[in-house]
């Protein structure tokens, strides 16, 4: 229950600003509650007049019903608006909170969580804390107003009262059970869930591949076979839930006959009257509707303590490590930066970098050489803080990168990597994406260094062309260059190439390289790239061999000096 009262404590915290709403749908209430006291009795005296054929009384009561009634629906109206502002709004920052954290986890713990599972946390979880916040309060305030009709009935007569009192106990009694057995087949359901939903998620990722591999029917099967599973859990979860309310239900019935019973006796014995007898079988219901409303509460609370734990886990958990930045502002970066006695691994201890050293000077272009797994990318991931280094320093104009903010930091480099994601929106809304200020004239001029001017020009809607999701309209080439082109639209200072042209044909590759040389001398621009054709220009090239730093130079100083850089130049001019 602390568990509970915390993570409401944290939902009120940041859904404050909207407590206003909470607010108006509790002050409806009273009203609500006071009317469902007055209605049966009102009912029983419509039934009792009307066996008197007391028409004119009859009246009166109706319309002084039919008054209450639309008094209930105008207060049921103005609460369930402001009821559902409070759910919509409560939503929307759930779900801004939790994509905000995930932001901030460190890519090392990003890597080990599932696409699913993020995915189920922030659509179903979160969905389902705004749901249920209402909820709880709704059967709160159910039970306040039940309290208060109990009372009524054991005024009326408590014989009834004691029986209807034991009844209700009996049901609470298996209703308890039932939330136990549904909050272990709960937890088990969205755990199969999460699985299901990843599995889908990397199915729709990688579907080009899936069909070019001809693994339809592969893995069509799996997932059948996932769904089934997920879906065995739900059935036999279900079922057994299902008996408990089969169970429950018939109790119910029985006593609702014992009542009628009882009644028939106390009315002959004159132990009651007819309007009072007619008055509790009326209000019958509500003191089942009591328990009801505290299992129900009981039942939401352990759903609410199950889903804000594992959003919470995103949110504010230690679970996962968290990305940390200084508070140092570099507005614009001129460009120079520094690893000095750099370590790194990814897990186990198993360094991918070792005592890693090496500067780079503004606007200056260099290049990093070397086998799969040399630590080339690595740098770039130091570098832009998408992971945390283990020991040494890295530099950018002096300053200390764990000493900037994350604007100062990745607001002054661009990485363009193999293949750059594209939105799913025009070339120009993609452009303005990185910055908003960017006016068409400077759009324009980037995508004219970055070669896709003729080409964009060749479009019917040019910039007003969508491009599809992940930019499926284009080709390689012409993702490249639209990175490139949203790269310089960034406007900054450094500039990261990961293998960004590795995948291209000769032709298109020859493209980018004009790009990257439009860019240089005006950027820091580093460069990752197996085509030795991309990096003999430049000013430095930097060879890699079991995460170390071998050898630096020029193109032709390295042929001389390092055997390493030689043989990857030689085995690439034979294999062409």
């Amino acid at each position: 229950m602390k568990e509970v009262i915390e993570s409401i404590k944290k939902v009120y915290k940041y859904t404050r600003g909207y407590k206003k709403y909470l607010l108006f749908y509790v002050i409806f209430v009273p009203f609500l509650s006071g009317i469902s006291i007055i209605a049966p009795i009102l009912s029983a005296r419509q039934i009792v007049f009307l066996n008197e054929a007391s028409y004119e009384q009859l009246l009166k009561v109706s319309l002084i019903v039919l008054g209450l009634e639309l008094l209930r629906n105008i207060c049921n109206y103005f609460s369930w608006q402001n009821l559902m502002i409070y759910f919509r709004e409560s939503m929307r920052i759930l779900k801004m909170r939790a994509l905000k954290a995930i932001m901030n986890i460190q890519n090392k713990s990003l890597d080990e969580i599932p696409s699913g599972v993020i995915i189920e946390r922030v659509n179903t979880d979160c969905n389902k804390m705004a749901d249920i916040i209402p909820s709880i309060v709704d059967n709160l305030l159910g039970i306040i107003t039940n309290m208060g009709i109990i009372i009524t009935i054991f005024i009326i007569n408590k014989i009834l009262f004691f029986f209807l009192l034991g009844g209700a106990i009996i049901i609470f009694i298996f209703k308890n059970i039932r939330i136990k057995k549904w909050f272990e087949f709960d937890k088990k359901r969205r755990s199969q869930n999460e699985k299901v939903t990843s599995f889908i998620a990397e199915l729709i990722r990688g579907l080009r591949d899936i069909k070019v591999l001809n693994a339809n029917k592969s893995f069509l099967n799996e997932t059948e076979s996932r769904i089934k599973a997920s879906n065995e859990t739900a059935y036999i979860g279900r079922r057994s839930l299902r008996r408990y309310d089969l169970l429950t239900g018939s109790i119910h019935d029985l006593l609702n006959f014992s009542l009628v019973i009882i009644g028939i006796i106390l009315l002959t014995n004159k132990k009651i009257t007819l309007p009072g007898f007619l008055a509790i079988y009326l209000y019958k219901d509500r003191i089942y509707n009591m328990f009801n409303f505290y299992t129900s509460l009981q039942e939401q609370l352990e759903d609410f303590k199950l889903s804000s734990h594992r959003v919470f886990e995103i949110i504010d958990g230690d679970s996962y490590e968290r990305e940390t930045f200084g508070n140092k502002v570099l507005k614009k970066a001129y460009g120079d930066f520094e690893f000095k006695n750099v370590k790194f691994s990814y897990k186990d201890n198993i360094p991918v970098l070792n005592d890693v050293s090496f500067k780079v000077d503004a606007n200056t272009t260099v290049a990093f050489v070397g086998k799969s797994g040399a630590g080339k990318t690595t740098i770039f991931g130091l570098l832009s803080k998408l992971y945390q280094k283990d020991s040494g320093t890295i530099t950018i104009d002096g300053i200390d990168i764990d000493e900037l903010d994350e604007d100062s930091l990745r607001g002054n480099m661009t990485i363009i990597n193999q293949s750059p994601y594209i939105f799913n929106m025009s070339i120009y809304d993609n452009m303005k994406l990185v910055n908003p200020r960017a006016t068409k004239k400077e759009i324009k001029e980037a995508c004219r260094l970055a070669c896709l001017e003729e080409f964009i020009e060749s479009l019917p809607n040019k910039y007003d062309t969508v491009v599809g999701e992940g930019g499926i309209s284009l080709s390689g080439g012409q993702r490249q260059r639209l990175a490139i082109a949203r790269a310089l639209v960034q406007k900054t200072e450094i500039i990261l190439f990961d293998e960004a042209t590795s995948a291209l044909d000769n032709e298109t590759q020859k493209s980018i390289q004009e790009a990257i040389n439009n860019m240089k001398g005006e950027y820091t621009i580093l460069i990752i790239a197996h085509r030795f054709s991309t990096i003999v220009g430049s000013d430095k090239i930097l060879y890699l061999e079991d995460g170390k730093i071998k050898a630096e130079g020029t193109h032709n100083e390295l042929l001389k000096t390092c055997k390493g850089y030689k043989k990857l130049y030689e085995l690439e001019l034979k294999n062409n």
